[in-house]
């Protein structure tokens, strides 16, 4: 399975950024594409998580009412869309994905896409 990510950039804080992940993994089956995020001298965190096949979601807390994952069956791509950005969300943006249930947890998951940098400016 591998992974795209594209669509990071800069952005001043309260504005939005889309990500784009386009997949070349079967979602046919319990396909699950997470994101996941790494700041300067953190360590990578989960961000939100998608099952492909029933569209359930999961969020970090630190996300919730602000960003949405959502998929594209017919673009075979995943998204996470970024509203009301904070300088805290400045971070390197991943895409992963697993076969198996909704986790958020990084060990979990076996593919892994390049990451695309956000930075949020105030």
């Amino acid at each position: 399975v591998q992974l795209q990510a594209s669509g990071g950039g800069l952005v001043q804080a309260g504005g939005s950024l889309r990500l784009s992940c386009t997949t070349s993994g079967r979602t046919d089956t319990n396909y699950v594409m997470g994101w996941f995020r790494q700041a300067p001298g953190k360590e990578r965190e989960f961000v939100a998580a998608l099952a492909w096949r029933g569209g359930t979601t999961s969020y970090a807390d630190s996300v919730k009412g602000r960003f949405t994952i959502s998929r594209d069956n017919a673009e075979n791509s995943g998204y996470l869309q970024m509203n009301s950005l904070k300088p805290e969300d400045t971070a390197v943006y991943y895409c992963a994905a697993r076969y198996g249930s909704l986790l958020p947890y990084i060990k979990y998951y076996r593919y892994w896409g390049q990451g695309t940098q956000v930075t949020v400016s105030s």
